[in-house]
């Protein structure tokens, strides 16, 4: 139970830190490039997760951990920046934010293939009564047409899910702020010089609000919630910690109306309501293990040759 509890509030840290990523991607483009928002963030972190690694004198993961390090660096460290800054340009936050809470189910799904997690139906009857009611809210917002910049941000979801998964396995095995750490140390050397190349002399005339924005993509969004997120994927199930991204969305909407002046409607009351009783309702069902499931078979298999 304490483990479970240290999980869910980990979790949770996580989720209300990457709450802010969408609202302070929306300023921090307004005065930067998609590449110096997108990539550079990654150029901060990887300054403060060096110096972690170096100071702690972490041991460097095998080859078959690099290979995970490497989907969760694909997913975490370019592909869903990338994709959410540039959709950012121009699509408002509370859309982002609305499809972005179709990101559990991705993050579960890929669970049972990398983590080897078999959820039973009532967390997918929670799951699928979750995306319902944000499918509901988008199509009542009129965002059921799909536009280019949907299509960006369906394929950083599930870049992103493929990730989460895959950091959440490794996790067990090095420990939570080791592996997003690695992912950004091992990737920031790739984006040097496209982020340079995008600098100049008018990022100084640029307002301090976009320079925290981005210093907090960087510092807190990039490597700070990460640490947090994996360490609750580590401490519970992947599939039961990812159903806390359901409430991502409305804090999004939330931290979107208090910075970016964005109106928070009954509607969107109403639908987060609904989505954080299914929350409830999935982190209590329970995730069994693919490879416990095939113990057992193999177990009830022996009892029927020994049974004359």
């Amino acid at each position: 139970m304490e483990q479970e509890k240290m999980g869910l509030l980990l979790g949770l840290t996580g989720v209300i830190c990457f709450s802010l990523t969408l609202p302070a991607t929306g300023i921090a483009v307004e005065y930067f490039s998609t590449t110096i928002v997108g990539l550079g963030r990654t150029i901060i972190a990887s300054i403060l997760a060096g110096v972690i690694l170096l100071v702690r004198k972490e041991k460097a993961p095998d080859l078959k951990q690099l290979k995970g390090i490497f989907i969760v660096a694909a997913g975490a460290v370019l592909g869903f920046p990338l994709l959410t800054t540039w959709v950012m340009k121009t699509l408002p936050v509370s859309h982002g934010a609305v499809e972005l809470a179709l990101l559990p189910l991705a993050t579960a799904g890929f669970a049972l293939f990398r983590a080897g997690e078999s959820p039973s139906l009532r967390f997918w009857i929670a799951s699928f009564i979750g995306s319902g009611a944000v499918i509901a809210y988008a199509m009542y917002l009129g965002l059921g047409k799909l536009q280019l910049e949907d299509a960006g941000l369906l394929a950083a979801i599930l870049i992103l899910g493929l990730s989460y998964a895959e950091g959440g396995k490794l996790s067990k095995e090095m420990g939570s702020w080791q592996v997003i750490a690695w992912a950004i140390v091992i990737g920031a050397p790739f984006f040097l010089i496209p982020v340079a190349m995008e600098m100049s002399v008018e990022m100084l005339r640029v307002p301090w609000q976009a320079w925290v924005s981005l210093l907090y993509l960087g510092v807190v969004s990039q490597f700070l919630a990460y640490v947090a997120w994996y360490g609750g994927m580590a401490a519970g199930e992947i599939a039961r910690i990812s159903q806390l991204q359901y409430l991502q969305p409305f804090l999004m909407i939330g931290f979107a109306a208090l910075f970016l002046g964005e109106s928070i409607t009954t509607v969107t009351v109403l639908t987060a309501f609904i989505v954080v009783i299914s929350v409830f309702f999935g982190r209590k069902a329970a995730v069994s293990k693919t490879s416990d499931r095939a113990s057992m078979t193999e177990f009830a298999e022996k009892i029927k040759q020994k049974t004359p």
